[in-house]
């Protein structure tokens, strides 16, 4: 279970609700998508949650699996957070220096995984072309028979890849591949944006990443 200090002892963080985000959370450039399940982006949904002072428990707001209407009456935030930063994007430094100090973080990736079920994942397609289309969380790397990885937690539950893990390989600063991602709306890219962006590392795992900053209790 996941804890936060508060008044410098430790305290469990409910479950919070990703439909409030569905719902709620604005995308009036259509970047990612158009916004619900059709799709938005990470910092929008941290730029949400600073407008919204909070996130909501899954308790109070019910995940549904489609969209809805964002009901303000059911707003009474467990948690709140006081900002993000973006990562500079196809940057393995930057990636891997705020994984070490800043902890878990949001990144897009091409989701092409579909069969893994366990060891160290390498995509033939990166350094040719990627597609990005999902969003995930990065949480640690390490090394497996000679191979070095990132550990990613999927959204897929339990039963999928390594317990809903996945390790993607890491080749290193100045190693990554990098390819072309030719529908960046999939992604991260916004509407009336470049047709084709670059992205680097496996499953173009460098492309865009950011983590929210300053998360209290309230």
């Amino acid at each position: 279970m996941a804890t936060l200090a508060r008044d410098g002892k430790a305290a469990s963080i409910p479950i919070l609700a990703p439909q409030q985000l569905v719902d709620c959370a604005p995308n009036p450039k259509h970047c990612g998508g158009t916004g619900g399940c059709e799709g938005s982006t990470q910092p929008l949904a941290f730029d949400y949650l600073v407008m919204a002072k909070g996130h909501d428990s899954e308790a109070d707001y019910p995940y549904k699996g489609r969209d809805g209407t964002c009901e303000d009456s059911k707003h009474a935030p467990k948690i709140g957070i006081t900002g993000k930063v973006e990562l500079p994007t196809n940057n393995y430094t930057s990636l891997m220096h705020a994984l070490v100090t800043a902890g878990p973080i949001a990144i897009s990736v091409d989701a092409s995984w579909g069969a893994y079920e366990g060891g160290v994942f390498s995509d033939p397609k990166s350094g040719i072309h990627t597609n990005i289309d999902h969003a995930v969380q990065l949480v640690g790397y390490g090394t497996m028979g000679g191979k070095d990885y990132w550990l990613v937690r999927n959204s897929w539950g339990a039963s999928w890849g390594e317990q809903g893990y996945i390790k993607i390989e890491r080749f290193g600063e100045g190693k990554e591949p990098c390819g072309t991602d030719a529908r960046p709306g999939d992604g991260f890219g916004c509407a009336g944006g470049p047709s084709t962006i670059q992205v680097c590392g496996t499953s173009g795992i460098l492309s865009g990443s950011s983590y929210p900053t300053g998360a209290h209790l309230i």
